[in-house]
Formats: structure tokens, sequence, C-alpha cells
């Protein structure tokens, strides 16, 4: 049933008495004012969206406005003065958010008629006899309507609805102690990891926002770049014992502050001031929040300040990366330890420091280290996303691919916007436990959440990534775009012009072309052994035995003098290249390489590898028997319709039963890609 409008007029007149009460306390907001309402804030924004279209913070603002121009009009306080009567700390915000509201700014107040721009015309009654005595009651009726009809106005243009993608930009430390800084940056990295928790957001990387950390852009340029709909600005201090901390969210196309609120607490309530930014975040732009979600925001890492400060400290150094940062970070965690032992945040980010440290080397130092700190971590909190990233380094750094994957996809769970976790994945998927259509969904979540802040360079690999991605899976117009960015955002990228040789031969399927475009390629730098092999494997498809032999040799000399274990899985063509040229014993040594690199892999391809095994030994039931099994596997790349029906397969494509079999290898890719264009779809990642 309906309220009428006298229940209505109550319910917003008491908002109304209660905001102008509180109208010179900036800290009142939603929650102090559902407290007051005895309402839950849940129940107080959907009712106030129900009768005036406003979220409860527009509503709120709207009050103080309304004050404002009453208090310019009327009395002689300047724009500062009224700016803090009505609650506005900062006097800039409070020009900026009048000029929104009444189309100028508070000082030329006098300039304009006395009409206000916030209150509608009088709504005209029909012409009836009830209507000739107006009683006061009747009186009410009218402006009851009238304050309704002014609360129902849509807020500088807050009627459309954006899509929910936001970044956190760094924020500023306004500490006159500068060693505060990692302070500062710890709650800008917890409202981050707060707001990404959410699968409801699209919430950009760190490293893309901190791009912008000395930035002279505007808001709407840096929209253009990350490709978002909303920031948050922050800037605070540490004050003795006490935070200050002002947070602000920006529609970042217009420039326009939709919501600002200065945070006071004591440095104990660092946890309570965490998710009470989240909510408000995301209270103000609508997201839905699930209650897994809400419990991981509400979750506290630890009851020991002391704990927490050290841990934040650490975690201020490790995102700075460098030996020297990551050691001192690990010497903080576990000092952090110390104070708690049972502080799983802190064990988990000691062994992604450990894993970081050991990441480039041959001889792995922290093995130990690493599985002892996640161990922990997962021991103490088995729902936290870097708990689950932890252990899943134990796994990578053990080599044990396959089995880093599940707790890398719980981790997502947990925490949808994690770029760590996506890239790692798309990593994953890519070169260690091969899933082309897994490696493209990462590859493009990836390029969602951290593309844009980076200097051009790294825009040109983020792009190659995913062209190569699009290739792998048949997206071949949708390749050669992004190959084409990569190459607009740095033309000497050496790989993008390498991977657009081969775009372009999936499109034409000219081999003498691919030659010319490969050699041109490689004159950029006749070093390069990976462009030089593949100007010998189009030589060896063309059946060009003695242009392959000469390209194939520098290949080997280069393996040999380097000892570079490369390409592999090259020799059984190297070694028919070799038969041909008639040196019998290097093309066996090549193939008993071959033949021990293939036994010891577990890949979806290690069928496929058999076949040209066989082929090249003669026994062609054995060849097309694991053709069968190959047949079976999915998600593989496209190279392999390229390739291979040119290479071992070729040698029985004419036996009983090869043509089928490879049709239907076409037909299971081309259904699979079928497929990964109708899920990218719904998701929106194509």
């Amino acid at each position: 049933m309906a309220n009428s409008p006298i229940i209505e007029k109550e319910f917003l007149s008491q908002l109304t008495a209660l905001v102008e009460k509180n109208i010179s306390n900036e800290q009142f907001g939603v929650s102090e004012l559902a407290d007051e309402m005895n309402m839950s804030r849940s129940n107080l924004l959907r009712k106030v969206k129900r009768e005036t279209n406003l979220s409860v913070s527009q509503l709120i603002s709207q009050v103080r406005l309304k004050r404002a121009m009453e208090l310019l009009r009327t009395s002689s306080l300047n724009v500062s003065e009224v700016s803090h009567q009505v609650g506005f700390n900062s006097t800039s915000y409070f020009i900026k958010c009048f000029r929104e509201y009444y189309g100028y700014p508070p000082g030329e107040v006098g300039k304009h008629d006395e009409v206000q721009a916030d209150i509608l015309p009088m709504p005209q009654p029909k012409a009836n006899r009830n209507v000739i005595l107006l009683s006061s009651i009747g009186l009410v009726l009218v402006l009851t309507l009238a304050l309704v009809a002014y609360y129902m106005q849509p807020f500088s243009g807050s009627d459309h609805v954006l899509e929910k993608s936001i970044a956190v930009l760094p924020f500023k430390n306004e500490s006159s102690d500068s060693t505060n800084i990692y302070l500062i940056n710890g709650l800008m990295e917890s409202t981050l990891n707060n707001l990404q928790k959410i699968k409801d957001l699209k919430v950009i990387s760190r490293t893309s926002a901190e791009k912008y950390r000395h930035t002279s852009k505007s808001i709407p340029e840096m929209a253009r770049e990350l490709n978002v709909n909303y920031f948050v600005e922050g800037s605070g201090q540490k004050v003795g014992d006490k935070i200050l901390l002002n947070i602000q969210l920006i529609e970042a196309s217009t420039d326009r502050h939709l919501w600002a609120k200065q945070y006071r607490r004591e440095a104990k309530d660092i946890f309570e001031l965490q998710q009470e930014i989240a909510r408000n975040i995301t209270e103000e732009i609508k997201a839905i929040i699930t209650p897994d979600e809400r419990r991981q925001i509400e979750k506290v890492p630890t009851a020991n300040l002391e704990a927490y400060d050290l841990f934040l400290k650490g975690r201020d150094l490790s995102s700075r990366g460098g030996d020297k940062n990551l050691l001192e970070a690990i010497s903080y965690f576990n000092k952090a330890i110390e104070k708690d032992n049972e502080f799983a945040l802190a064990y988990a980010d000691a062994a992604m420091a450990c894993y970081y440290l050991d990441i480039f080397q041959v001889e792995k130092k922290y093995t130990k280290e690493i599985s002892n700190y996640a161990d922990k971590a997962l021991l103490f909190d088995s729902k936290l996303a870097n708990s689950l990233v932890a252990k899943a380094m134990v796994f990578m750094h053990r080599k044990e691919y396959e089995s880093a994957i599940p707790y890398l996809e719980k981790a997502l769970e947990y925490n949808p916007n994690s770029i760590l976790v996506i890239n790692f994945l798309s990593d994953l998927y890519n070169n260690y436990v091969p899933n082309s259509a897994k490696y493209l969904e990462y590859a493009l979540m990836g390029v969602k959440l951290d593309m844009g802040a980076y200097d051009s360079v790294t825009n040109s690999y983020t792009y190659l990534h995913l062209s190569n991605a699009l290739m792998q899976t048949g997206f071949i117009d949708e390749a050669l775009k992004y190959i084409d960015k990569s190459l607009a955002y740095n033309a000497n990228n050496p790989y993008s012009g390498y991977l657009r040789v081969y775009i372009l031969f999936a499109k034409s399927r000219d081999f003498k072309k691919t030659e010319e475009l490969l050699i041109k390629e490689l004159n950029k730098d006749t070093t390069r052994i990976d462009i030089m092999q593949e100007v010998a494997k189009v030589n060896y498809l063309m059946h060009d035995f003695k242009d392959a032999y000469y390209y194939y040799k520098k290949v080997i000399a280069m393996r040999e003098a380097h000892q570079l274990d490369l390409y592999v899985h090259e020799n059984i063509r190297m070694a028919i290249v070799f038969n041909e040229m008639g040196e019998k014993q290097k093309a066996d040594e090549l193939v008993e390489r071959f033949k021990a690199f293939v036994d010891n892999n577990n890949s979806i391809y290690k069928h496929i590898f058999l076949t040209d095994y066989y082929c090249y030994t003669g026994d062609n039931e054995k060849a097309i028997e694991h053709l069968k099994q190959f047949a079976q596997v999915d998600n593989f790349q496209y190279w392999i319709l390229l390739w291979d029906t040119e290479s071992g397969v070729r040698d029985i494509k004419d036996l009983p039963g090869v043509k089928s079999i490879m049709k239907g290898v076409e037909k299971k890719f081309w259904d699979k890609h079928n497929e990964i264009r109708v899920t990218l779809e719904e998701k929106g990642l194509l």
C-alpha cells in the first residue's frame, strides 16, 4: 500500500529537520542520519530513493546548499564562513558543488534574481469549488507537494546510470611528518583492496593508478586513458593518535564531485575507518555487495595495532620492489608476526616477498621460507585471497604449475579485481598449462583492469599479449587490430612486428610473403634466434630444404654456443631437413632429444608431438593412433591448424581416416572459437 502524501511529508520533513539540526557538522552523513532516524542504512537508502529519486548523500547535500543560499542572501557572512556554517570543510569544494547545483558560484548570489533555482514552480490545482477556500491544512498539503517535487529533482544529472568502473588515485600525505606516508599509502591500499573484493565493480589496479601520483592531467583526461567512470581521491594525515582523512568520489567524465567526507578517527579505529570508506563509496554508486563480500570487507586482519602498523611499513616497502626493499619488508613482516603470531596477511605478504626475491634466480634460496609462510597464512585464514596466492606461489616456485591454478582461481573468487591473480592465471594458461580459451579470457580481464596509465612501451607489450591470445583462439581480425595498437604505442617493439607477420599469414596463407616479412624482421636484429628458427620453419613448410638447412644450422649453433634449451619441439623438423641434406647422424641426435622432450611433456600437445615422431620413424599406425588421441583434447592453439596440417600430418594425410580426423580437429577448434566468443560477449570482455 502506497504511503499517503502526509506520511511522505512527515518523513521528508523529519529528514530535513535532522540535517538542518546538524548542518554545521561535516561528519553528519548517511550513517549518522540513519542512526537518528532509528533505521538501518539500507532501509533509509531505499526509502529516500523511492520517495525522492535521490541518494541520501545527495539529499543531505541539497539541504546544505539550500541553507547556504539563504545565508548568502540574508546574512553578511562571506563565502568561506557560509561554507563552514553548512558543513563544507573545503571552501573550494563548496564553491564547486554550489556552482553545479545553482548554475553560478556563491560569490554571484547578489547578481541573480530572488527566485531560487532549487524551488520548482508551485503546481497549479484544477479549478473546483473545494479550492476556493484554502484552509491551513490545504496550505500544508500544497507545500508538501512542493517539497516532494523539490526532492524529486535529479541532482546534476544523477539520473543516468554509469558502469561501475572506478580508480583509486594515490592518496596525498598531508602530515608534517613525511615518514607517515606508509600509513596514508596503507589507507589507500585498504580502500582499493576492499573495493576489489566486490564483483559488481570494475576496479583499476594500483599500478595503473600509481602512474598519476604526480600528474598534472585533469580527471576527464585520466578517465579517457583508464576508461573508468569514477575516481576516488584522498588525502590525510596522522596527528598524534588521530587520523584525519578526506575522501572524495568524482564522476570522471564531468569532474563532478558526487560525494565528499572528512573522517576523524582514533588510530585504534583504523579498521572501522577502512570499512566505512568502502561502504560509503559503494552506496553512492549503488554497487551490489553480496553477504560473502561484505564478510570479506569487514574482516579485521589483526587485533594488534602495533602489528598492523609494522605490516603497513612492510607492505609499503614491498610495493616499491627491488631486493633491498623486499628484504626490509620481510623484516617488518616478521616483526608484525612477533606481535601477532596468527597474522595471516603478514605471513602471506612475507611469502610473496620471498617469491619475488627468488623469481629470476637460477639457484633458489627461499624455497623453505615461501612454503612455511604460505602454510601459516593458509592455516590462519584460508579465505584470504593473499593466503591462497601465497600457496599458489609455493607450487609455481616448484614448477608444479597445475597445482597452483586451483588456489589462484579460488583467490579470484575472494578478490575478483586482483590484477596480480589475473596475470598469474593468464601466464600459466599460456605457457605452462596450455588452454587457449582461459588464456584469452584472463588476458582480456587483465587489459580491462590494468590498461591506460602506463608508458607507451608497457602499453605496447600489453596489447601484444592480448593480440597473441586472440590469435591463438582464432580471432584473427581482432588480433590484427590489437597488434596494430601495440605498434602504434611502440613501433620498435621487437615482438609485435614478428607476431603481425603470422597474423597476416593466417589471413593469406601466403608462405612466400611470410618468409619475406620474417626476413625483414630478422634484418632488424640478426641475433634473433626466435625469428631465425621461424624463417627456417617456413622454408621447411615450403619444401625449400636448402634455405631451411641454412637457418636451422644457425639456430643450432646459437643454442649450443649459449647452452640454450630452446625450441626443442622444433627438433623433429630440423631432423627432417638434416636428413634431406645428408646429415643423418645429426638428424638422429635431434630426434633423440625430441623424443626425450616429448616423453617428459604432459601438455595437451603431447600426442601431436608423438604423431610427428612416428611419422618420422615411419610407424604410421602409431602416428594415426596418437593423432586420434590428440583429436580428443580441447582448447588447443590456432597454430595447430596453421602448421601441423603442413608438417608431420601431411606425411599420412592420404591414409584412410586421417582426413576425417583432421576435419574433426578443425571443427572442434571453430566450435570452441564460437563458444569462446559467446562466453566473452556475455561477460562483456569482447
